[in-house]
């Protein structure tokens, strides 16, 4: 997640970064000798030294440049062409070496941000760490966990780390719509997952939006807001479960909300009964020839067009006579008809059990 930046200003710069440099200066106009070894590796130690300390390295180089001006002691027998070009020589050498310096600081820091972040996002969704020290180190990355939060994770055709362009440009276009807002945009397991304030649904609509068009229409599920830094693994594991489900069940929609499946775990929670269902009901669907899996498949394309057999037809590819044999054909195996309302019930909810169960490639 982005810092929003503010203009501060910039601390005096110590003279300290410049040890050393007027002699060098001094040394290449007198004698048009470069840099030692033990020299450069100064140099590289004050960069790095100056970028601990907080300095901007544009001003560093403003203040290099300045020493220059001022240091430049071109002797008689020094001056010309020939001295100037060994003071600029050894400026380069000097301000380069600086600068290696400067940047070698800097990518560790960013390595260590990138890995404390990592390391706090991995505990906040698995619920790892303890609980207040987990809410004492969110603040540092913009969520107040004491608050209820909700995830939205995004699954596309491939797996995704935070450097890829696609979790990139659905952040650039969360942070251009919701700037100031407390949002935290990251990828774990190769899926995108955005957390924020439960209070703020929008912007778990926007980013299901975003993400769905970046992953060329991936899925995405949404978790319900729960409180606490527990609540956070609550919506995130009630995300995973939802895009499960939509492969399980073959749901389609882009977007999917936890509060509008809660029959499914429901349906699921005696598992033992719902085996007892789905074998008593569908079970002598074994029998048709071809296995149970297409007249399966039937019964549920049959219940999700509303039980209008022309358009399950449609769906199915099939004429409608054909589609009429295949029920006929359930009705006498199972000895329910999904025609008939009083059968459709327990029928429509042993097809829901079987999807959930992953019957009948699963024994029960």
């Amino acid at each position: 997640m982005r810092v929003e930046e503010k203009d501060v200003a910039e601390p005096e710069i110590p003279e300290r970064f410049l040890e050393g440099y007027a002699p060098i200066l001094s040394a290449a106009a007198e004698t048009g000798r470069r840099l030692t070894r033990d020299e450069l590796e100064t140099r590289r130690t004050l960069g790095r030294e100056a970028a601990e300390a907080g300095h901007q390295l544009r001003a560093l180089v403003n203040l290099h440049l300045a020493a220059t001006r001022t240091a430049w002691p071109l002797s008689a027998s020094a001056s010309g062409t020939a001295g100037a070009d060994a003071v600029l020589a050894a400026v380069e050498q000097a301000v380069d070496a600086f600068a290696e310096g400067f940047e070698r600081a800097q990518r560790l820091t960013v390595r260590r941000e990138e890995a404390a972040r990592r390391e706090f996002i991995d505990d906040l969704l698995y619920g790892r760490s303890d609980l207040g020290r987990l809410a004492e180190r969110a603040t540092r990355f913009g969520l107040r966990l004491s608050r209820a939060h909700a995830v939205a994770v995004a699954a596309g055709p491939e797996a995704y780390t935070e450097s890829d362009a696609v979790p990139r440009s659905v952040e650039a276009a969360l942070l251009t719509r919701f700037s100031g807002r407390k949002i935290l945009l990251t990828t774990k397991d190769g899926r995108l997952v955005c957390i924020a304030p439960g209070s703020q649904p929008d912007v778990l609509r926007y980013f299901a939006k975003q993400a769905h068009a970046a992953t060329d229409g991936g899925q995405v599920a949404v978790g319900r807001p729960h409180r606490g830094p527990g609540g956070v693994v609550h919506s995130y594991d009630e995300a995973l479960d939802a895009l499960d489900l939509a492969a399980r069940m073959a749901l389609d929609d882009p977007v999917l909300y936890a509060d509008d499946l809660l029959v499914y775990p429901v349906l699921t929670r005696d598992r033992q009964a719902m085996a007892d269902l789905v074998r008593s009901q569908l079970g002598p669907l074994k029998q048709a020839r071809g296995g149970a899996e297409p007249l399966l498949r039937t019964l549920a394309e049959y219940f999700d067009a509303g039980c209008v057999a022309a358009e399950t037809a449609r769906r199915l590819s099939l004429s409608v006579r054909a589609l009429t044999y295949r029920l006929d054909r359930i009705h006498q195996l199972t000895g329910s008809d999904p025609s008939d309302p009083m059968h459709r019930y327990a029928l429509q909810t042993a097809v829901i059990g079987a999807r959930l169960l992953d019957w009948p490639a699963k024994e029960l």
